[in-house]
């Protein structure tokens, strides 16, 4: 499984940014069935959990982005997303996009955004 984030930059305070994450080498059974999720990590700092959205459709998001974030699914296409909304210099982190199957974790590559005040 590959996984290719994409969609970070830089914004001010009070913007938006939208992550996308394309999953490729994976079958789209498997892809249902995968748990997925948005990572996030400040030099220094552990990798910590933003978003998840489970197969079923429920969703886990840390407290300090619940109302601003969105996380979401496209089955058809396997892309996985994070709506950024309302950003704050706080939310500045390499964001990671993670699918966790039956079998495996996977990770990407990172995706820098930075908000500024």
């Amino acid at each position: 499984v590959q996984l290719q984030a994409s969609g970070g930059g830089s914004v001010q305070a009070g913007g938006s940014l939208k992550l996308s994450c394309a999953a490729s080498r994976i079958i789209t059974s498997v892809f249902v069935k995968s748990r997925m999720g948005w990572y996030r990590q400040t030099p220094g700092k552990q990798r910590e959990l933003v978003a998840q959205l489970m197969p079923g459709g429920s969703t886990n998001y840390q407290d300090s982005v619940k109302g601003r974030f969105t996380i979401s699914r496209d089955n058809a296409k396997k892309m996985v997303y994070l709506q950024m909304n309302s950003l704050e210099p706080a939310d500045t982190a390499v964001y990671y996009c993670n699918v966790e199957t039956e079998s495996w974790d996977y990770w990407g590559r990172g995706t820098q955004v930075t908000v500024s005040s």
